[in-house]
Protein backbone atom coordinates (compact mmCIF):
# COMPACT_ATOMS: atom_id res chain seq x y z
CA UNK A 1 0.00 0.00 0.00
CA UNK A 2 2.80 2.39 0.91
CA UNK A 3 4.57 1.70 -2.40
CA UNK A 4 1.39 2.53 -4.33
CA UNK A 5 1.07 5.83 -2.44
CA UNK A 6 4.66 6.76 -3.28
CA UNK A 7 4.17 5.92 -6.98
CA UNK A 8 0.94 7.92 -7.16
CA UNK A 9 2.61 10.92 -5.54
CA UNK A 10 5.49 10.77 -8.01
CA UNK A 11 3.12 10.67 -11.00
CA UNK A 12 1.16 13.59 -9.58
CA UNK A 13 4.35 15.60 -9.15
CA UNK A 14 5.23 15.11 -12.82
CA UNK A 15 1.75 16.13 -13.99
CA UNK A 16 1.48 19.19 -11.76
CA UNK A 17 4.88 20.75 -12.50
CA UNK A 18 4.23 23.54 -15.02
CA UNK A 19 6.42 23.97 -18.11
CA UNK A 20 8.70 27.01 -17.85
CA UNK A 21 7.36 30.02 -19.73
CA UNK A 22 9.61 32.00 -22.08
CA UNK A 23 9.87 35.58 -20.86
CA UNK A 24 10.44 37.18 -24.28
CA UNK A 25 12.96 39.75 -25.40
CA UNK A 26 13.50 43.34 -24.33
CA UNK A 27 15.21 46.20 -26.19
CA UNK A 28 17.11 49.28 -25.03
CA UNK A 29 17.84 52.31 -27.25
CA UNK A 30 20.56 54.96 -26.85
CA UNK A 31 19.87 57.80 -27.31
CA UNK A 32 16.16 57.55 -26.60
CA UNK A 33 15.48 60.82 -28.44
CA UNK A 34 16.21 61.47 -32.14
CA UNK A 35 16.43 64.64 -34.19
CA UNK A 36 13.28 65.54 -36.15
CA UNK A 37 15.22 66.91 -39.14
CA UNK A 38 18.62 65.24 -39.28
CA UNK A 39 19.53 61.58 -39.40
CA UNK A 40 20.36 60.11 -35.99
CA UNK A 41 22.33 56.90 -35.46
CA UNK A 42 21.05 55.03 -32.43
CA UNK A 43 22.54 52.05 -30.60
CA UNK A 44 20.03 49.23 -30.17
CA UNK A 45 20.61 46.33 -27.77
CA UNK A 46 18.45 43.29 -27.18
CA UNK A 47 18.42 40.74 -24.38
CA UNK A 48 16.31 37.73 -23.46
CA UNK A 49 15.47 36.95 -27.09
CA UNK A 50 14.82 33.38 -28.16
CA UNK A 51 18.04 32.23 -29.84
CA UNK A 52 17.62 29.10 -31.94
CA UNK A 53 21.04 27.58 -32.53
CA UNK A 54 21.39 26.74 -36.20
CA UNK A 55 17.86 28.04 -36.84
CA UNK A 56 16.91 29.59 -40.16
CA UNK A 57 16.79 33.39 -39.99
CA UNK A 58 16.90 35.55 -36.89
CA UNK A 59 15.50 39.02 -36.13
CA UNK A 60 14.86 42.10 -38.27
CA UNK A 61 15.37 45.49 -36.57
CA UNK A 62 13.29 48.37 -38.00
CA UNK A 63 12.28 51.91 -37.08
CA UNK A 64 8.59 52.64 -37.50
CA UNK A 65 5.17 52.70 -35.89
CA UNK A 66 2.70 50.00 -34.87
CA UNK A 67 -1.00 49.65 -34.11
CA UNK A 68 -2.90 47.27 -31.85
CA UNK A 69 -2.36 43.61 -32.78
CA UNK A 70 0.57 44.42 -35.05
CA UNK A 71 2.64 41.31 -34.25
CA UNK A 72 3.09 38.94 -37.24
CA UNK A 73 2.57 35.95 -34.91
CA UNK A 74 -0.92 37.34 -34.23
CA UNK A 75 -1.74 37.99 -37.86
CA UNK A 76 -0.33 41.52 -38.13
CA UNK A 77 0.99 42.54 -41.55
CA UNK A 78 3.26 45.31 -42.76
CA UNK A 79 1.56 48.15 -44.59
CA UNK A 80 -1.56 47.77 -42.44
CA UNK A 81 -0.71 47.01 -38.82
CA UNK A 82 2.83 48.35 -38.79
CA UNK A 83 4.99 50.60 -40.98
CA UNK A 84 8.76 51.00 -41.03
CA UNK A 85 11.47 52.94 -42.86
CA UNK A 86 12.17 51.12 -46.14
CA UNK A 87 15.65 49.98 -47.06
CA UNK A 88 17.33 47.29 -49.11
CA UNK A 89 17.80 43.89 -47.49
CA UNK A 90 21.36 43.83 -48.83
CA UNK A 91 24.13 43.59 -46.25
CA UNK A 92 25.56 47.00 -47.21
CA UNK A 93 22.26 48.86 -47.13
CA UNK A 94 21.78 52.42 -45.85
CA UNK A 95 21.39 51.40 -42.21
CA UNK A 96 17.63 51.93 -41.85
CA UNK A 97 17.12 48.16 -41.39
CA UNK A 98 19.30 45.56 -39.69
CA UNK A 99 19.29 41.77 -39.72
CA UNK A 100 20.54 39.91 -36.61
CA UNK A 101 21.11 36.23 -37.33
CA UNK A 102 20.62 33.25 -35.02
CA UNK A 103 23.89 31.62 -33.88
CA UNK A 104 24.96 29.17 -36.55
CA UNK A 105 22.21 30.26 -38.97
CA UNK A 106 22.60 29.32 -42.63
CA UNK A 107 22.11 33.03 -43.48
CA UNK A 108 24.51 34.46 -40.88
CA UNK A 109 26.87 35.64 -43.63
CA UNK A 110 24.26 38.19 -44.77
CA UNK A 111 23.63 39.60 -41.28
CA UNK A 112 24.44 43.32 -41.11
CA UNK A 113 23.37 43.60 -37.47
CA UNK A 114 25.60 40.89 -36.04
CA UNK A 115 24.83 37.45 -34.63
CA UNK A 116 22.69 36.76 -31.59
CA UNK A 117 24.41 35.12 -28.63
CA UNK A 118 23.30 31.77 -27.28
CA UNK A 119 21.61 33.59 -24.40
CA UNK A 120 19.58 35.78 -26.78
CA UNK A 121 21.59 39.01 -26.56
CA UNK A 122 22.62 41.22 -29.49
CA UNK A 123 23.52 44.82 -30.34
CA UNK A 124 23.59 46.89 -33.50
CA UNK A 125 23.27 50.43 -34.81
CA UNK A 126 20.25 51.78 -36.66
CA UNK A 127 19.85 55.00 -38.65
CA UNK A 128 16.67 57.03 -38.05
CA UNK A 129 16.12 59.46 -40.97
CA UNK A 130 14.11 62.00 -38.94
CA UNK A 131 10.53 62.56 -37.85
CA UNK A 132 9.01 61.63 -41.23
CA UNK A 133 9.38 58.72 -43.61
CA UNK A 134 7.38 57.23 -46.47
CA UNK A 135 6.06 53.67 -46.58
CA UNK A 136 3.65 51.60 -48.68
CA UNK A 137 0.22 50.52 -47.49
CA UNK A 138 -1.42 47.23 -48.50
CA UNK A 139 -2.94 48.84 -51.61
CA UNK A 140 0.48 49.89 -52.85
CA UNK A 141 -0.09 53.57 -52.08
CA UNK A 142 2.65 55.70 -50.57
CA UNK A 143 1.88 56.91 -47.06
CA UNK A 144 3.81 59.55 -45.12
CA UNK A 145 4.40 58.59 -41.48
CA UNK A 146 4.95 61.58 -39.18
CA UNK A 147 6.41 60.46 -35.86
CA UNK A 148 5.36 63.76 -34.29
CA UNK A 149 1.75 62.65 -34.76
CA UNK A 150 2.07 58.93 -34.02
CA UNK A 151 4.33 56.99 -31.65
CA UNK A 152 7.40 55.62 -33.42
CA UNK A 153 10.17 53.39 -32.18
CA UNK A 154 12.32 50.33 -32.75
CA UNK A 155 10.50 47.24 -34.05
CA UNK A 156 11.87 43.69 -33.94
CA UNK A 157 10.27 40.78 -35.80
CA UNK A 158 11.30 37.33 -36.94
CA UNK A 159 13.45 37.41 -40.08
CA UNK A 160 12.97 35.62 -43.38
CA UNK A 161 9.24 35.14 -42.87
CA UNK A 162 9.58 33.03 -39.70
CA UNK A 163 7.14 34.52 -37.15
CA UNK A 164 8.12 34.17 -33.49
CA UNK A 165 6.08 36.02 -30.87
CA UNK A 166 8.93 35.81 -28.33
CA UNK A 167 11.10 38.02 -30.57
CA UNK A 168 8.47 40.60 -31.50
CA UNK A 169 8.99 43.89 -29.62
CA UNK A 170 8.24 47.59 -29.97
CA UNK A 171 10.31 50.15 -28.05
CA UNK A 172 9.12 53.78 -28.32
CA UNK A 173 11.64 56.50 -29.23
CA UNK A 174 11.01 60.20 -28.60
CA UNK A 175 11.23 62.84 -31.30
CA UNK A 176 13.07 65.94 -30.16
CA UNK A 177 16.35 67.64 -30.91
CA UNK A 178 19.39 65.40 -30.78
CA UNK A 179 22.46 66.88 -29.09
CA UNK A 180 24.57 66.17 -32.13
CA UNK A 181 23.01 65.42 -35.53
CA UNK A 182 24.76 62.72 -37.53
CA UNK A 183 24.14 64.48 -40.83
CA UNK A 184 24.65 68.01 -42.10
CA UNK A 185 21.72 67.92 -44.51
CA UNK A 186 18.05 67.14 -44.28
CA UNK A 187 17.66 63.40 -43.85
CA UNK A 188 15.66 61.21 -46.20
CA UNK A 189 15.72 57.43 -46.73
CA UNK A 190 18.26 58.04 -49.51
CA UNK A 191 20.86 59.34 -47.01
CA UNK A 192 24.11 57.38 -46.78
CA UNK A 193 24.09 55.18 -43.67
CA UNK A 194 27.87 54.72 -43.54
CA UNK A 195 29.53 58.04 -42.56
CA UNK A 196 32.81 56.83 -44.06
CA UNK A 197 31.31 56.92 -47.53
CA UNK A 198 31.77 60.13 -49.52
CA UNK A 199 28.92 61.94 -51.21
CA UNK A 200 28.12 61.00 -54.78
CA UNK A 201 29.33 63.87 -57.01
CA UNK A 202 26.54 63.04 -59.45
CA UNK A 203 23.83 63.30 -56.76
CA UNK A 204 21.57 66.36 -57.03
CA UNK A 205 22.20 69.24 -54.62
CA UNK A 206 19.50 71.10 -52.71
CA UNK A 207 17.04 72.74 -55.07
CA UNK A 208 17.93 70.48 -58.01
CA UNK A 209 15.70 67.71 -59.22
CA UNK A 210 16.88 64.12 -59.18
CA UNK A 211 18.18 62.81 -62.51
CA UNK A 212 15.60 60.89 -64.47
CA UNK A 213 16.75 57.53 -65.76
CA UNK A 214 16.51 56.79 -69.44
CA UNK A 215 15.87 53.52 -71.21
CA UNK A 216 13.54 50.65 -70.35
CA UNK A 217 13.39 49.30 -66.80
CA UNK A 218 15.19 45.99 -66.39
CA UNK A 219 15.30 43.37 -63.64
CA UNK A 220 17.82 40.58 -63.17
CA UNK A 221 18.46 37.93 -60.51
CA UNK A 222 21.46 35.90 -59.35
CA UNK A 223 20.47 32.75 -61.18
CA UNK A 224 23.14 30.60 -59.53
CA UNK A 225 21.54 31.14 -56.10
CA UNK A 226 18.00 30.44 -57.34
CA UNK A 227 17.42 27.49 -55.02
CA UNK A 228 14.21 26.97 -53.03
CA UNK A 229 14.73 28.21 -49.47
CA UNK A 230 17.70 30.40 -50.41
CA UNK A 231 18.03 34.16 -50.30
CA UNK A 232 17.94 35.41 -53.90
CA UNK A 233 19.71 38.66 -54.82
CA UNK A 234 18.33 40.86 -57.58
CA UNK A 235 19.18 44.17 -59.26
CA UNK A 236 17.13 46.62 -61.30
CA UNK A 237 17.91 49.63 -63.46
CA UNK A 238 16.04 52.20 -65.51
CA UNK A 239 13.61 52.98 -62.67
CA UNK A 240 12.37 56.44 -61.66
CA UNK A 241 14.81 57.80 -59.03
CA UNK A 242 13.58 58.14 -55.46
CA UNK A 243 10.48 55.93 -55.74
CA UNK A 244 9.76 52.90 -53.56
CA UNK A 245 9.10 49.50 -55.09
CA UNK A 246 8.30 46.04 -53.76
CA UNK A 247 9.47 42.69 -55.10
CA UNK A 248 6.92 39.89 -55.47
CA UNK A 249 7.74 36.27 -56.30
CA UNK A 250 5.20 34.18 -58.23
CA UNK A 251 2.21 36.51 -57.70
CA UNK A 252 2.44 36.51 -53.93
CA UNK A 253 4.28 33.32 -52.93
CA UNK A 254 6.88 35.62 -51.33
CA UNK A 255 7.53 39.34 -51.13
CA UNK A 256 10.16 41.81 -49.98
CA UNK A 257 10.52 45.56 -49.62
CA UNK A 258 9.70 48.28 -50.07
CA UNK A 259 13.05 49.23 -51.62
CA UNK A 260 14.15 52.77 -52.39
CA UNK A 261 15.42 53.45 -55.93
CA UNK A 262 18.73 55.33 -55.99
CA UNK A 263 19.32 58.65 -57.76
CA UNK A 264 20.75 56.78 -60.77
CA UNK A 265 17.57 54.72 -61.18
CA UNK A 266 19.04 51.49 -59.83
CA UNK A 267 18.45 49.34 -56.79
CA UNK A 268 19.69 46.09 -55.30
CA UNK A 269 17.83 43.81 -52.93
CA UNK A 270 17.21 40.27 -51.80
CA UNK A 271 14.15 38.08 -51.39
CA UNK A 272 13.82 34.69 -49.71
CA UNK A 273 12.43 31.97 -51.96
CA UNK A 274 9.89 29.72 -50.18
CA UNK A 275 11.40 26.36 -49.22
CA UNK A 276 8.44 24.59 -50.82
CA UNK A 277 9.05 26.15 -54.25
CA UNK A 278 9.04 23.45 -56.92
CA UNK A 279 11.71 23.09 -59.56
CA UNK A 280 10.96 24.90 -62.79
CA UNK A 281 10.50 28.38 -64.23
CA UNK A 282 9.31 31.11 -61.85
CA UNK A 283 8.87 34.88 -61.99
CA UNK A 284 9.99 37.89 -59.97
CA UNK A 285 8.25 41.23 -60.53
CA UNK A 286 8.66 44.75 -59.15
CA UNK A 287 5.59 46.77 -58.16
CA UNK A 288 5.28 50.48 -57.49
CA UNK A 289 6.13 51.88 -60.93
CA UNK A 290 4.37 51.90 -64.27
CA UNK A 291 5.55 49.24 -66.71
CA UNK A 292 6.88 47.23 -63.76
CA UNK A 293 9.82 45.06 -64.87
CA UNK A 294 9.80 41.30 -64.38
CA UNK A 295 12.16 38.42 -64.99
CA UNK A 296 11.64 34.68 -65.38
CA UNK A 297 14.28 32.24 -64.18
CA UNK A 298 14.79 28.60 -63.24
CA UNK A 299 14.57 27.54 -59.59
CA UNK A 300 16.16 24.36 -58.27
CA UNK A 301 14.19 22.46 -55.61
CA UNK A 302 15.73 22.42 -52.15
CA UNK A 303 17.12 19.22 -50.68
CA UNK A 304 17.51 20.72 -47.19
CA UNK A 305 14.68 21.00 -44.70
CA UNK A 306 14.92 24.04 -42.45
CA UNK A 307 13.23 23.62 -39.05
CA UNK A 308 10.99 26.55 -38.20
CA UNK A 309 11.88 28.75 -35.26
CA UNK A 310 8.73 27.85 -33.37
CA UNK A 311 9.21 24.11 -33.86
CA UNK A 312 12.82 24.22 -32.71
CA UNK A 313 11.92 26.43 -29.78
CA UNK A 314 9.08 24.11 -28.76
CA UNK A 315 11.44 21.14 -28.73
CA UNK A 316 13.91 23.00 -26.48
CA UNK A 317 11.17 24.13 -24.09
CA UNK A 318 9.66 20.62 -23.91
CA UNK A 319 13.08 19.11 -23.15
CA UNK A 320 13.67 21.60 -20.33
CA UNK A 321 10.17 21.01 -18.95
CA UNK A 322 10.67 17.22 -18.81
CA UNK A 323 14.08 17.58 -17.13
CA UNK A 324 12.63 19.96 -14.54
CA UNK A 325 9.61 17.71 -13.92
CA UNK A 326 11.81 14.64 -13.60
CA UNK A 327 14.06 16.34 -11.06
CA UNK A 328 11.06 17.51 -9.01
CA UNK A 329 9.54 14.04 -9.07
CA UNK A 330 12.82 12.46 -7.95
CA UNK A 331 13.10 14.81 -4.99
CA UNK A 332 9.50 14.06 -3.98
CA UNK A 333 10.02 10.29 -4.26
CA UNK A 334 13.13 10.44 -2.08
CA UNK A 335 11.32 12.52 0.55
CA UNK A 336 8.34 10.15 0.63
CA UNK A 337 10.63 7.12 0.83
CA UNK A 338 12.40 8.57 3.87
CA UNK A 339 9.08 9.25 5.56
CA UNK A 340 7.94 5.69 4.85
CA UNK A 341 11.17 4.19 6.23
CA UNK A 342 10.92 6.30 9.38
CA UNK A 343 7.30 5.25 9.81
CA UNK A 344 8.20 1.59 9.34
CA UNK A 345 11.09 1.84 11.82
CA UNK A 346 8.92 3.44 14.43
CA UNK A 347 6.35 0.62 14.06
CA UNK A 348 9.05 -2.01 14.60
CA UNK A 349 10.39 -0.18 17.63
CA UNK A 350 6.90 -0.09 19.10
Amino acid sequence: MARRLILAAAVAAVLLVPAPAFAGGSVSVDPGTVDPTYATTISVSGSGFQAVKGGHGGVYVFFGTVSSGWQPSKGGVTGKDYFYVPDSEAKNNQGFQRYVAFPGSDTASSANGGVMSASGSWSTQLVVPGAEFKAYDRAGNVRTIDCREVTCGVITVGAHGVANGNNETFTPVSIGTASKPTSTSSATPTATADPSQTADPEAPTAGESAPVSTGPATLEVDRESAVAGNVLAFTASGLPPGVQVSAVFDDGAAGAGPFLVGPDGTLAGVITLPAATGAGTHELRLFGVSDAPSVQFAVVASTVEHPTTEAAASDDELRVAWLFAGAAALVLVVALARLFLRYRGSRRAA
